[in-house]
This record gives C-alpha cells, structure tokens and sequence, in this order.
C-alpha cells in the first residue's frame, strides 16, 4: 500500500539527507585515493555522466549518479541518488530514492523501503510499494524578486558610499567646491572632453602598463582603482549638478546633498540609471582634471611698486 504524505518539515530532512549522502561520497573518495586503491568498491555503482544500470540479479549498496538516467531492476541495500536524469525503478531500494531535476517512474511491483524525494511529481505505478513518504522538494525561484531585491542592494550601498565619500572631500578639499562651480560656468565643453578621454584611456592605459614589466605595479593599481576613480568623478558630478540647481546656496554640503539627491533618485529609473551614472562618472571626471590642471598652472603675480614717472623731457630754445 502506498503512504502519501508531505509533511513540511520532511523537505528539510530531504535536504539533508542528499547532503549527508554528497558528503559521504567525497569523504569516501578521498580516503581511497590517500590510500592509494580505486574510490569506489565492487558493491558500489557510483557514475559521474552516463547511465546507471542495476540489473536484475545485481545487487548493490549504494547507487548514485551526478548526471545522467537511472535503471534500477536490482537490489540497492542503501539509497538511489540521482542528479540531473530520470530514475527507472523496477527492482528494490532498501532506504531511500532521491531524484533532483529528473522525473521519476516506479512501476508495478518495485519497492522503496524509505522515502521518495523528488522535485517533479513521481509516476508510481499501481502495486509498487512506498513504505515512507513521497517529499516534493521546491527548489524554484522568483529570479525578478531575487533581481530586485540584489539592484535594491546595490543601490543602498552604492548611494551610501558615495555620499560618505562626498562629505570626506568636501571636508578635506573645501576648494573642490568654488572650483567645481567655476568650471560649470566656464569650461563645460572642455571638462566633458577631458571626461571622455580618461575615463576609457585609464583601463587602456593599465592594460598598456601590464604589458612592460617595469610598469606591472603601476597597472595592476590602476585596474584595481578604476572603480574608486570613477566613483570619485561620480561625486564630483554630483556636486556640478548641485551647484546648478543651488546656484544661490554658499554652502558646499547643501549643494551636494541636493545634487546627491537627484542623482540617486534618476537612478531608480531602469536602464536610464546605468546611461546616467556613465554619464555623470565622465563628466565629473573631466571636472576634476580641468580643476586640478587650472590649479597647476595658474599663478597669482603680486603688483610691485609702481614705477616712477620719467622726467619731463628738456626742450632747448
């Protein structure tokens, strides 16, 4: 007679016996191996891909399979383990019959001493005997939840981190921000032209490195860098579109955090949130070289006294 019942607590047991049956095996394998004999005995039927076959007068004690079907027309003393294929059984398994990712046909007549473990709903013929319980083990998710719920993450965290790191260089380069502000005004063509060039001659640039040996270290710096450097010019955006938004506002934090803001928010809209923050990174970064090389090259020249004015020329009569 034929025990039907699914408990739910009986998936966590399923569970864990595939595991504890994984475990077994490796564990069994690797004492063979260290002991320098072949893994796997004369009453153990264990197959990587393939078929497993039990015939009729085989008897076994374990049978397990990773990839392939399963035909049981013999005896297995312990339990039938199937991995990604289709079982057959005709014949006997003593303890349990574990099938992941394959359908499952036990025909008339066969018997199953333990429990019945499957993700698809087993075929059991009329006359075939399950002395335990038939377990459905759901294995499926929602991949859009798990999508979601991973760019939700993402976007906490990266917001997080750009907000820290814009309050730290605000905090120890108080001049970024009249300096950002001034580019905006004055050079915006030139900064998105300094964007775009470095922000794809960068990783060329450490590809380049990696080439030479003397600049191996160099270049390997530079890839692991580049997500900070682009982040860094994402900041610095953040804090352009603030200033023309607040374009009355002399505090630097306030511009920022409303550029911050705004950005973070935009960046909720699928596929235009990645376009903007490519967008953002380059120009911030074309931003920050136009700052830095205005810096280097401007000179403030102090007046010097004025010169005295020259005589009054000589006229001669």
């Amino acid at each position: 007679m034929t025990r039907v019942a699914a408990p739910p607590h009986r998936s966590r047991r399923s569970f864990l016996i595939a595991g504890a049956a994984i475990l077994l095996t490796v564990l069994t394998m690797s004492a063979a191996f260290a002991q320098g004999r072949t893994p796997f005995s004369e009453d153990e039927q264990i197959v990587l891909t393939g078929r497993l076959f039990i015939a009729s007068d085989e008897t076994v004690d374990t049978a397990l399979i990773f990839d392939g079907p399963a035909l049981v027309e013999g005896t297995v003393r312990e339990s039938l383990i199937v991995f990604n294929g289709d079982a057959e059984i005709v014949g006997t398994v003593e303890q349990d019959v574990i099938v992941f990712n394959g359908n499952v046909v036990v025909r008339s007549g066969a018997e199953v001493g333990g429990d019945l473990v499957t993700q698809e709903t087993p075929q059991v013929e009329e006359g075939a005997t399950i002395r335990g319980d038939r377990t459905s083990v759901v294995t499926r998710f929602d991949v859009d939840m798990v999508g979601f719920a991973g760019r939700s993450v993402w976007w906490i965290g990266y917001s997080i981190s750009a907000l820290i790191l814009g309050l730290l260089l605000l905090a120890f380069a108080p001049q970024l921000f009249p300096a950002v502000r001034d580019i905006v005004r004055e050079r915006l063509g030139s900064s998105i032209g300094w964007g775009f060039g470095l922000f794809f001659l960068l990783p060329i640039g450490s590809v380049i490195l990696l080439v030479t040996v003397v600049g191996i270290p160099l270049g390997l710096f530079l890839l692991l860098a580049l997500a900070f450097i682009y982040t860094v010019g994402y900041v610095v955006a953040t804090l352009a579109v603030g200033s023309m938004i607040m374009r009355s506002s002399s505090s630097r934090f306030v511009v920022f955090l409303v550029g911050w803001v705004v950005l973070r928010v935009l960046a909720l809209i699928p596929f235009v949130g990645g376009w903007l923050w490519f967008l953002a990174s380059v120009w911030g970064l074309g931003l920050l070289a136009v700052a830095i090389r205005r810096g280097g090259v401007t000179r403030v020249v102090p007046a010097g006294p004025t010169p005295p004015m020259p005589p009054a020329p000589v006229v001669v009569a």
